[in-house]
Parts: structure tokens; C-alpha cells; sequence
């Protein structure tokens, strides 16, 4: 199981997190963010309150918003993947 050690929002809705095993980079949550569920994260001051969940090592937000840490593993992943061909 991956988990997240780091974290900080950055512009435009993307966080950059750092994995347990030194995976970093660049992850965009600006489609997921406007969506129902996730809708109090459309404002950005609240977006930019993102903090490591130190029970369960993931991100999580003010009202028990919190993501997979696999999902955005698999997505850190694939966009790395992809950069190296």
C-alpha cells in the first residue's frame, strides 16, 4: 500500500505529493473538485487547506474530505511512465 508523506496544493486545483517509496510530482484534481461530491473544493482557499491525514496517510480536507492515496498513486505513476518515452 502506497501512502502519501507530503503534500501542498499548488495552482490551478493540483497538488504535488510525495509517496512513501519517493514517487513525487504533479497531480491535477481540477475535474474531480467541481463535481458533487467534492464541490466544497471549488473554492481554493479551502482547496489550499489540503494536510496529510496522519492516521491514514492520505490527503484529506476540513469536513472529512479525503482521496485514495492508490488512485492518485496510479495517476502519479502513469504520468511519470509516460514522460519517460
Amino acid at each position: 500500500m502506497h501512502t502519501i508523506t507530503e503534500c501542498y496544493a499548488e495552482e490551478n486545483y493540483t497538488l504535488w505529493l510525495r509517496f512513501n517509496d519517493g514517487l513525487e510530482g504533479h497531480v491535477y484534481l481540477g475535474d474531480l473538485v467541481c463535481t458533487k461530491y467534492f464541490r466544497m473544493l471549488c473554492d481554493v482557499n479551502t482547496f489550499n487547506r489540503v494536510a496529510v491525514d496522519p492516521v491514514e496517510n492520505t490527503v484529506m480536507w476540513e469536513g472529512g474530505i479525503k482521496l485514495d492515496p492508490e488512485v492518485l498513486y496510479r495517476d502519479l505513476a502513469s504520468k511519470v511512465q509516460s514522460a519517460l518515452h
